[in-house]
């Protein structure tokens, strides 16, 4: 019998344990307006996120320039999203992108050249 409750007592720990950890991995999303033009900026800034400590997905819908990003809001935020988007060479919402990141990118990416399919 004591046995059994022991059995019982560690099954409660590990379910409360479980459901706890489930409760911490809330997730968010933010939509950011981006200066990508093409296909190749999608593949840059999405796999530049990719990486970012948190980041959970990151999709950009090129026609519009906005990239949707689902996080976990304990590891990350949209301040340091829109960071790492500047520091890929694109603009987020208002902030302007980094200036040497933007030289590097090709030239296909330079928003002056517009939204295209390429």
């Amino acid at each position: 019998m004591k046995k059994r409750k022991n059995v019982l007592m560690a099954f409660a720990l590990m379910l409360f344990a479980t459901l706890s950890a489930a409760a911490q991995t809330k997730q968010e999303e933010v939509k950011i307006k981006t200066s990508a033009v093409c296909k190749m900026c999608k593949a840059t800034i999405e796999k530049s996120l990719a990486y970012e400590k948190g980041i959970k997905e990151a999709t950009l819908d090129v026609p519009s320039q906005i990239v949707t990003v689902t996080f976990n809001p304990t590891k990350t935020n949209a301040a340091r999203i829109k960071k790492a988007i500047n520091e890929t060479g694109y603009d987020a919402d208002q902030l302007p992108a980094d200036a040497r990141a933007y030289d590097r990118l090709d030239d296909c990416c330079k928003k002056d050249k517009g939204i295209h399919e390429n």
